[in-house]
Parts: C-alpha cells; structure tokens; sequence
C-alpha cells in the first residue's frame, strides 16, 4: 500500500449518499461532502510542522482544512489507510475517508465536546466525528434529545446534520489501533487543539470530556489558553463538575489570552460500547451530562 495520500486503492465506490465515486482514502478537494480540505491545502508532515502550522492559521475554516490532511504521524497515517483499504465487511461497496477528523459544528460554541479518537470504521470510514459507530448513535441521540442537535442520528458527512451551538473535536484526530494513541501522538496532535480552542473558546461555555482521555487532554489544553487549571488536576468521573476562571496572562508569550471568563469542565463516560452494553453508562446518565452542559 502506498503512502501517499490519495493513493488509488482500487475500484472507485460509490458514496453512501450522493452516489458519487471516490478512491479510499479519499483525496482532499474531489467533492466529498463536508470536506474541509483541498487540493492545496498545506500538510503537515511532522510534529514541528503541525506546531508552525497550527500558530499561524487565522481561521477556523484553515485549520479544518489542514487537519484533515496532516501526516505527522506515521503510524497513524499507515493505520487509518490500512483500514481505508481493507475495510469492514459491511461496508466493503462504500469508499472510507481515511483521513483525519476536523473539528465539526458552530464555529462559535456554548458547549464543546472532546473525544479521544475517530473510531476506524466510523469517522475514518465517513469523514465526520462520531458518526456511523454505536458510540455516535449514542450521542447524537442524546444531543438532539437536549436540544444541541437538529436530528438524533448522525449517519455519514452530508446527512443534513447539524449541531446547535455546540462542536465536537478529537483529542487525537486520526483513527489509531486499538483505539490507543501512544503520549508522542497526543502530543504531535495537540497544536490543532490549541489552534481551535484559541478561535472558539470565548463563546464556550461548558466543555464536556468524553473519557478520561479527553479528559487529561483538555486540562492540559485549557492551561495553555489561560485558565486556571487546579492543582492537583480534578480526577475523572462521570459527571464531575468543575468550574474554571482566566487568570492574568499579560506577558506569557507562549500562553493565548482568548479564554472565557468561566468555563465549566464535565467528565462523562465515554459511549462506547463497553460501557453502554454493561450499563455503565446509560441514556439518562448520559443526557443528564449533556443537558448540564447546555444549561450553562
């Protein structure tokens, strides 16, 4: 299999929806739906590279667009095309994204939701976050339930789906094996969050971590753009609440100053199926989380 993105991995599929034909992974700016990336959009090939880029972008939009074509990762990168090619049985007739996640909703949110990953043959396969897995069913479920989404299902990028002032973003944004990025990963990733975090943050009112993955994530990233994180960190839980506010950041070169006021943080277990076969998490512990959130 070849490395190079877009490279041609046999039959051209058609598009669950639209019918249109791609090559898995799919090459950026060839009409995906939703596809934030182009053919010129500049990629990143290592984590240096992410950190440059990352500083400099000025827009929301940009930085979608060269998330979902990054290469930093090399392990990364070869897993989520591996998957792009082999597929899953189900979903042997569709072409895969097989690229990275973007950010996805408001560009200007309330509410915040961090994952860990994209899972292989959801976001990976379908080029939007928590979509077309049991985990996302469960969520977009209780989303609309609260009032944060306009539908309860999130079945594929193009869907009519939208958020409610509310966006979603990964930890990580490529899909890694056994849904385990190792700390070089996280680390290589992190950039893009800050970037983001620094453009939406200000209207956040509430971020809601899913798993305790996204959870040391988010503290890390949020003492970085300039809140008052406490010390020691707040352990995780399901439906731990802690209320942030800005600290003074006059002078910290490396620090953003573009926090919210106060931002209230919610750990929440993750959706996945481990959890929710078990009963570990259920609907109600779930939407109790989520409706929190967007009472904030």
């Amino acid at each position: 299999m070849s490395s190079d993105a877009g490279a041609d991995s046999g039959a051209h599929l058609p598009h669950p929806l639209s019918g249109q034909l791609f090559a898995s992974p799919v090459p950026p700016g060839m009409g995906w739906p939703e596809d934030p990336g182009g053919a010129l959009s500049p990629v990143a090939h290592s984590s240096a590279d992410v950190q440059a880029m990352a500083a400099r972008l000025e827009t929301v939009a940009e930085i979608e667009a060269s998330v979902s074509v990054c290469r930093a990762c090399p392990r990364l990168v070869a897993w989520r095309e591996l998957v792009a090619v082999t597929k899953r049985r189900s979903y042997a007739g569709e072409p895969y994204w097989g690229r990275p996640i973007a950010g996805w909703g408001s560009e200007a949110p309330r509410v915040l939701i961090v994952g860990l990953a994209p899972a292989a043959h959801g976001g990976n396969r379908t080029g939007r976050i928590f979509t077309g897995d049991r985990s996302g069913d469960w969520l977009f479920a209780s989303l609309h339930r609260v009032g944060l989404a306009t539908q309860p299902t999130s079945v594929h990028a193009g869907d009519g789906q939208q958020l409610v002032e509310a966006r979603m973003v990964a930890a990580v944004r490529c899909a890694p094996p056994d849904n385990k990025p190792n700390p070089e990963e996280r680390d290589a990733c992190a950039p893009w969050l800050d970037a983001e975090l620094a453009k939406v943050l200000p209207s956040a009112r509430a971020v809601v971590c899913l798993g305790s993955f996204a959870w040391g994530v988010v503290w890390r990233a949020l003492a970085r753009q300039g809140l008052a994180v406490p010390r020691p960190r707040p352990g995780f839980g399901h439906h731990v609440k802690v209320q942030l506010h800005t600290i003074a950041t006059a002078g910290a070169d490396d620090v953003h100053t573009t926090a919210p006021a106060s931002l209230t943080v919610l750990g929440c277990y993750h959706p996945s199926q481990q959890n929710t076969f078990t009963g570990k998490l259920t609907e109600p512990m779930l939407d109790a989380v989520l409706a929190d959130a967007a009472a904030c």
